[in-house]
């Protein structure tokens, strides 16, 4: 096997695992912290949007049965890319998206894989998801991992609430 990672922000970390989580090839979702300026920041100080972390999960996944490039392709079919002030129904500093890059090949297809979109939406706004170089990542508190398994009522409700986001502003017309 061979182990690649991936660190994407994408709003609230409890919606973003269940994307990826649900394929061949990859190996762990985890849920936690990166691109602030506070060591070891717990979600109590991060949801302040005080301390410059994003919500970020890393993705643990066998490049022999997933690629990079495929994601990418679900990262951003789970987000608004035009959203530079949060995810849906979650505003914040702590709720923006991007990439964080481990290595070079990354960053070249994250930032092509976004200039091919840019063509792709009918919108005034720029694509607001950042490709950033990979910093240190905290993991979140055990209870934020694997959220949707031992929470579902709580998680269709916040799928829920992003869904009537989405909607009452259009975001997917």
């Amino acid at each position: 096997m061979n182990i690649s990672t991936a660190y994407f922000a994408g709003g609230c970390f409890w919606c973003m695992t269940k994307p990826f989580d649900q394929h061949q090839g990859i190996e762990k979702v985890i849920s936690g912290y990166m691109g602030g300026h506070v060591t070891n920041p717990t979600y109590e100080q991060v949801k302040t949007g005080k301390t410059g972390h994003y919500e970020v999960v890393k993705i643990e996944y066998d490049v022999a049965l997933f690629s990079y490039h495929k994601l990418l392709e679900i990262f951003f079919s789970v987000i608004d890319p035009t959203d530079s002030e949060g995810q849906f129904q979650d505003r914040g500093t702590q709720y923006r998206t991007a990439i964080f890059y481990t290595n070079e090949n990354q960053k070249a297809v994250a930032e092509n894989y976004i200039n091919s979109l840019k063509n792709t939406f009918n919108h005034d706004k720029a694509i607001a998801t950042k490709v950033l170089p990979v910093s240190d990542f905290y993991e979140a508190e055990d209870y934020h991992q694997d959220f949707y398994k031992k929470q579902p009522e709580r998680f269709e409700q916040e799928e829920a609430d992003r869904a009537a986001y989405a909607k009452a502003h259009h975001l997917n017309e």
